[in-house]
């Protein structure tokens, strides 16, 4: 059966599905949402070597410690968690080296003269791949005081309680 070479599948066409834009996450940093409130949100690039993507491809890294400083007119990640690759040799990356952030220069100094004010800081939110790079989410966040952080947990929980008792209305409203 003769088929058209248009309608043939191109060799490689599995890959450019692959790039849909979607985000693979492999660690997130829950705490910053609940400590900090968040003023702008930036997604920045990272220099990183082959071990640690690596280890970051099998989806092992921890951001709870983790900040951001403008530092040259560069922006540099603190504190990172990204364990040893396993099957790394010699060549293996500090655990918890600075990583250079890859930004706009517009942005680097927004985020520099922002974070200069009194009560802000830059936090990471997120490590993910997009479009197979390795990208960090940061935000520049102004701390929490105490009942603000309380305030917030009072607010989830009360949208929790609503959205069940809607739920078991609706739950009722079928069973008759």
């Amino acid at each position: 059966m003769y088929v058209p070479k248009e309608s043939q599948p191109k060799q490689g066409a599995g890959a450019a599905k692959a790039k849909d834009g979607k985000r693979k996450i492999v660690a997130q940093n829950k705490k910053a949402r609940h400590d900090y409130a968040i003023v702008d949100i930036y997604e920045a690039g990272l220099v990183l070597t082959g071990t640690e993507v690596k280890s970051l491809r099998q989806g092992r890294a921890s951001l709870t410690d983790g900040f951001v400083q403008i530092d040259g007119g560069e922006a540099w990640l603190h504190n990172a968690h990204i364990p040893e690759y396993s099957q790394g040799t010699w060549t293996n990356h500090t655990v918890r080296r600075k990583r250079k952030l890859l930004l706009h220069r517009e942005e680097i100094d927004k985020l520099e003269s922002k974070s200069e004010e009194t009560g802000h800081t830059i936090v990471p939110l997120a490590l993910y791949f997009k479009d197979g790079r390795a990208k960090a989410e940061i935000a520049l966040a102004r701390g929490k005081k105490e009942y603000d952080k309380r305030q917030t947990l009072r607010e989830k929980q009360d949208r929790r309680e609503s959205d069940r008792a809607i739920a078991a209305v609706k739950r009722r409203q079928r069973g008759e």
